[in-house]
């Protein structure tokens, strides 16, 4: 008996280890220091100062570039001749230090962005002692307002996690599934199907998502129809492919889960939408991929800047969890959009990220601080009760 059990044990290690190496193996080297661009995209004319917007957001929708520096944003400048990112009038920077490293992860930067405390690498909504902490979104969904998550990503990977669930370790990707059923979000969009599905516990969470009353779909396209309502949409069964296979999925992803949370009847609501694979393209130091991954955040962002400007009480910002590559813009042509890239390694660094904000409170996002007061700026702008802080 004992030999049996120690056998699955073993067996189970085996299979995890693959399913971790499998999420994991983005970060191998492949370099390439040069792009030019494939298909430039069109970048909105606002006149901020003619707009005016309310000194409080009723939303917010958070955008996070994953390992996205100022490196890899002037990539996506130089070669559409300009970014909607540009038209975000108020910008700092953050320290991403984490609480036991001076170079963070996703999952301590994550976490971070989502409850105002420093943790240890690896945590996914804990902190150093292992003690749950409450995300944004939890005390947006406790306050009545609408939730939704976007990732280009499996939805259970670190940085979407991080505003949702709460391990010890980020690559426990079938917990973090789990805890998607202890929330009450409204509508999350992204790869992972596998981890709902084909699971060592045997649940079933789609059936259990069904239960719950979610629309449960495959693509986004299937689901052009659903208004409102719950949402999920697993579109793939681990991470989506990159930006050149995938298309317009994270703009059509961003598009509808604004509208989702828009139409449903609540207070509001706080999105978080996240462009993962501008870190992956870092770790290998692929400047096509980088690159090409930053403008189609950007053409995302779009959608949030549009629906920013018709509701006048939404908040906008894009920053990141920390950046990737130590990626620097040594050459370049706009005319022609190309650019030339270096890279100082293949993992994360340790630099300050750029943060961009518009709308409703976009003044509170100007200056140096800390990853923590991302959160601590979103939960004042809310105005939640005090008594709700945990």
């Amino acid at each position: 008996m004992v030999k049996r059990l120690a056998i699955l044990l073993i067996g189970l290690l085996v299979i995890n280890g693959f399913e971790i190496r499998a999420q994991e193996d983005y970060k191998e080297l492949k370099k390439k220091y040069t792009y030019t661009i494939e298909k430039k995209h069109e970048v909105l004319d606002i006149d901020y100062d003619a707009i005016r917007f309310k000194k409080r957001p009723k939303n917010i929708i958070l955008i996070i570039g994953d390992g996205m520096g100022t490196g890899q944003v002037f990539a996506g400048i130089t070669v559409n001749n300009g970014l909607n990112i540009e038209q975000m009038p108020y910008v700092g920077f953050v320290k991403t230090q984490s609480a036991d490293n001076y170079v963070t992860d996703s999952g301590a930067g994550g976490t971070a962005l989502s409850t105002g405390v420093r943790t240890y690498n690896g945590a996914i909504g804990v902190d150093v002692n292992g003690k749950k902490l409450t995300t944004i979104l939890e005390y947006a969904d406790r306050n009545g307002k609408g939730t939704g998550l976007v990732s280009t990503s499996a939805i259970t990977h670190a940085t979407p996690a991080s505003f949702i669930a709460h391990q010890a370790h980020r690559n426990m990707y079938e917990q973090i599934a789990g805890d998607f059923m202890n929330t009450d979000i409204d509508v999350f969009i992204g790869g992972g199907a596998d981890f709902f599905t084909k699971r060592v516990d045997g649940r079933n969470l789609i059936l259990e998502l069904n239960e719950k009353g979610y629309h449960v779909g495959y693509n986004i396209d299937e689901v052009a129809s659903k208004k409102d309502g719950k949402l999920a949409v697993l579109t793939a069964v681990g991470h989506n492919p990159g930006y050149r296979d995938r298309g317009e999925l994270l703009s059509k992803s961003t598009a509808k889960a604004i509208e989702i949370l828009s139409n449903n009847d609540n207070k509001g609501f706080f999105l978080m939408v996240e462009g993962s694979q501008i870190d992956w393209g870092s770790h290998q130091n692929d400047a096509s991929y980088v690159t090409g991954e930053v403008l189609d955040l950007d053409k995302a962002l779009a959608e949030a800047l549009k629906f920013a400007i018709e509701d006048k009480r939404t908040l906008v910002i894009v920053t990141a969890d920390h950046e990737t590559g130590g990626m620097s813009v040594n050459g370049g042509n706009t005319s022609k959009g190309y650019v030339e890239t270096g890279f100082t390694t293949g993992d994360h660094s340790a630099v300050m990220v750029p943060i961009f904000a518009f709308g409703a409170g976009a003044e509170e996002f100007i200056g140096i601080y800390d990853n923590t007061e991302v959160f601590e700026k979103m939960y004042k702008l809310f105005k939640f009760k005090q008594e709700d802080k945990d």
